[in-house]
């Protein structure tokens, strides 16, 4: 299962807490498109990814989006913010290809993290691996240029020009699609 493998990378548990923390998960399935969590709406579920993908955005008071990361199989998925801190998103989280899901009600999920140390261990340290990602994303952003943005990430995930659309690549390193290809042929070349 791909959720335990996950899980046992971060902090593996023991069989009995891994039984608790398996059973509140349920499938879920969404079409290509659907927002799963508006901004302004709580976050109700942390979602893993099984196959599919999906974008965090934001989307400004002029309507300008910016892709904030990329999610698909295997890892977990959602506005991971607002679910913990539980307070309305200010993001977007939207399928762009159809999608399954294991998906864990915040309620039970932050109730068995109360009630079971070892799985608050490895939520807290799953959060810091992602903030991690996070910080780096941030020295990409202020620091590099377009092109060097799109090559590391490119390093970090080679297989994403096959996944994600290339107007939302185009978009998350901050370039305008029309001159995407630019970046795809530099690669090539």
């Amino acid at each position: 299962m791909q959720l335990r493998q996950v899980v046992d990378a971060i902090h593996p548990l023991s069989e009995a807490d891994w039984t608790a923390f398996a059973a509140i998960w349920q499938p879920f399935s969404a079409k290509r498109k659907t927002v799963l969590t508006a901004a302004g709406e709580n976050e109700n579920f942390l979602y893993f990814v099984l196959s599919g993908v999906q974008r965090v955005y934001y989307l400004d008071e002029k309507g300008r989006e910016s892709t904030l990361v990329f999610s698909y199989s295997p890892s977990f998925g959602g506005v991971v913010d607002a679910l913990f801190l539980q307070k309305p998103s200010h993001y977007y989280f939207e399928t762009l290809t159809p999608s399954e899901f294991l998906r864990a009600p915040s309620a039970e999920l932050h109730a068995l993290m109360q009630q079971v140390p070892a799985i608050e261990t490895m939520i807290r340290l799953g959060i810091t691996q992602a903030m991690s990602g996070i910080m780096e994303r941030l020295v990409e952003l202020q620091c590099y240029s377009s092109e060097e943005k799109f090559r590391k990430l490119l390093n970090r995930s080679p297989h994403i020009l096959q996944l994600v659309a290339h107007k939302y690549l185009a978009n998350y390193i901050g370039v305008d699609p029309t001159n995407f290809s630019k970046f795809i042929n530099s690669i090539r070349s």
